[in-house]
């Protein structure tokens, strides 16, 4: 399954760049599938398995200087039940961002059924591929961050990847478990990584349960 998508701006954050946004050059598995899951969705019966990223514009950054809250809403209303929202101005600081721009991938991914699911996986891809075609989403994909919205189009456009080859070094794969179906407050968070390599604008995504993908030790 393939689909195109594109944006004005993205943000696939770095982790240990926290306070001031710097992007990576490319998308996380993670950020794909975070489009993925905004189209179609059923976690306790699939999870998105992101195969392969092509980059088909040429990488380009801007930054931006953008006004921030330091609170969240659930800590203020647990603190002062009978506040419900920020005060901007005690709360309000500016962060500097490094974002990409223009940018455009080309994405092939793959559903993976759960244990239990016993229905043919044909009606998920067809269900899927209606969901594209006629622009439908449970909520606007984005880019990384919800300020940057995401497009998307069946298939391929044709376009070839940007001729560049980079070793990307250790990168988040994702933030959480893909085995485990739980969202919302449910969901424990669990941070995996992968060496991401990009070889001619491809960049192959190794199947989660694959030992390629670095995850952290259960207790």
């Amino acid at each position: 399954m393939t689909i195109t998508i594109w944006g004005r701006f993205a943000l696939f954050s770095r982790p240990e760049s926290k306070v001031e946004r710097m992007t990576y050059p490319v998308p996380t598995p993670s950020g794909i599938r975070g489009v993925l899951a905004s189209i179609y969705s059923k976690p306790a019966e699939f999870y998105w398995q992101v195969n392969q990223i092509e980059v088909l514009n040429p990488i380009q950054y801007t930054t931006f200087k953008r006004n921030e809250v330091k609170s969240k809403l659930s800590r203020i209303s647990a603190e002062n039940p009978t506040s419900a929202c920020i005060e901007i101005e005690e709360n309000r600081t500016q962060r500097q961002a490094v974002v990409l721009k223009d940018v455009r991938y080309r994405v092939t991914a793959e559903i993976v059924p759960r244990p239990d699911f016993e229905k043919p996986i044909s009606h998920l891809y067809n269900q899927f591929e209606r969901r594209v075609k006629r622009g439908q989403m449970f909520m606007q994909p984005c880019m990384g961050t919800r300020e940057f919205p995401a497009y998307f189009e069946w298939g391929s456009t044709g376009e070839l990847p940007i001729a560049l080859d980079m070793d990307l070094g250790l990168m988040v794969y994702d933030v959480f478990d893909l085995n485990e179906w739980k969202v919302g407050k449910q969901a424990n968070p669990s941070v995996s990584l992968y060496h991401a390599q990009m070889k001619n604008g491809v960049i192959q995504v190794p199947e989660f349960d694959s030992p390629l993908v670095l995850k952290p030790e259960k207790r």
